[in-house]
């Protein structure tokens, strides 16, 4: 609708409404399965009509996308220093937070195979852009194309080796994994020459 101002995300109860939204969607998913999931099944679950949802998402996607980028950054990324360069620690912390976030989404929902190929395109977005910003605070001086390159490489290894922790049961915790998988990411694979 031409002329009318998306709502103000700071009013309070533009907060309520889209939490509402946020939560009756999560709800929905541990019943259906997401591609079986309709708007009207989100808007009356959350007691709203489908303007009130159309003015917060254009869509159930979009829903799904600010549900995983909310929870990306209050389980991984408010669990890492994003400000300092990368380091050890800040990889070990990395890969616990990722390790919490997939037990997390998995129990989160009920039809976890429904959601599981866009939630691993979603985070992995995500996690691309969180390495590239923490690598490009440690070495200024590489060229961005490099940077680009090593981003993506570190972030697929991180979420793979940890989804793949995630898919075989969880087995050992997670500091375990990372003190496990460091040696690999720090030092190559020159270690089984």
């Amino acid at each position: 609708m031409a002329g009318v101002l998306p709502p103000n995300p700071n009013d309070p109860r533009v907060i309520r409404t889209r939490q509402l939204i946020l939560d009756a969607f999560i709800q929905q998913l541990n019943i259906m399965d997401f591609n079986s999931l309709t708007i009207g099944d989100i808007t009356k679950a959350a007691t709203i009509n489908r303007a009130t949802f159309y003015a917060h998402f254009p869509d159930k996607y979009a829903l799904f996308e600010a549900f995983l980028l909310d929870a990306f950054t209050n389980m991984v990324v408010c669990k890492v220093d994003t400000k300092g360069p990368l380091t050890k620690k800040t990889l070990l912390e990395l890969i616990v937070a990722l390790c919490n976030y997939h037990e997390t989404s998995h129990h989160c929902f009920k039809k976890y195979d429904s959601v599981a190929l866009l939630l691993e395109e979603n985070i992995k977005l995500h996690l691309e852009k969180l390495t590239l910003q923490l690598i490009s605070g440690a070495d200024a001086a590489a060229d961005s194309k490099s940077l680009a390159t090593a981003a993506t490489l570190l972030s697929w290894s991180l979420y793979g080796v940890t989804y793949r922790w995630n898919l075989e049961g969880r087995t050992e915790p997670p500091s375990e994994l990372a003190v496990r998988v460091m040696p690999l990411i720090t030092d190559g694979f020159h270690m089984f020459n």
